[in-house]
């Protein structure tokens, strides 16, 4: 996986937790360096460390399933795409909105938001384990200062411009994990280069 494939991955990744930090942008009344310091920690961290897990995961059960490897990184990566698109067109909206606008940084909540917006972090670490070319320790690197940018930058967003975006950043980084997801099962069965 070239490292240009990483930084696209890593952005398609950070699109869940971007679009998580607009919301929060919302509830926080003054969104400053601390406020989006403290949502990058969060959600860079996890989306970090999930994949790393998933790799461990990954690992262990490598050698059985080698024959149909491309297929279940195929599958893991267009399942999580398609997931983010369907989430940006559905109805229901979260609502972080808190109505006098106090900080709502508390560790908790951050804990829970950052735990659900890297479960498909998780699931790309195993893909990573079926790849013979994906450096993990690079991949992890990426994913999470990648996430850290993208959430900090989400919170002074969100503060600013309001949910305006959130469907368009799921949608971007459903298409994009999809996309890599059909080049890894191409390049496997011999159709591109």
């Amino acid at each position: 996986m070239s490292i240009f494939e990483l930084f696209v991955l890593a952005v398609g990744l950070s699109m869940d937790a971007f679009a998580v930090s607009v919301c929060k942008g919302l509830s926080v009344r003054k969104a400053g360096v601390r406020e989006m310091c403290c949502a990058g920690a969060w959600f860079g961290g996890f989306q970090a460390l999930m994949p790393a897990i998933g790799y461990l995961l990954g690992s262990s059960f490598r050698k059985y399933i080698t024959n149909f490897d491309h297929w279940v990184a195929f599958v893991l990566l267009a399942f999580i795409g398609a997931n983010m698109i369907r989430e940006a067109f559905s109805k229901e909206e979260e609502s972080e909105e808190n109505p006098d606008k106090k900080s709502a940084m508390n560790a908790k909540e951050m804990f829970l938001m950052a735990v659900a917006t890297s479960i498909d972090a998780l699931a790309v670490g195993i893909s990573f384990a079926l790849l013979p070319d994906v450096n993990i320790i690079a991949a992890v690197i990426f994913i999470g200062v990648i996430t850290f940018a993208f959430s900090a930058a989400g919170i002074k967003i969100g503060n600013v411009f309001g949910t305006k975006f959130k469907s368009k950043a799921e949608i971007a980084g459903g298409v994009i994990l999809i996309g890599i997801g059909l080049k890894i099962l191409l390049e496997h069965l011999g159709i591109t280069g």
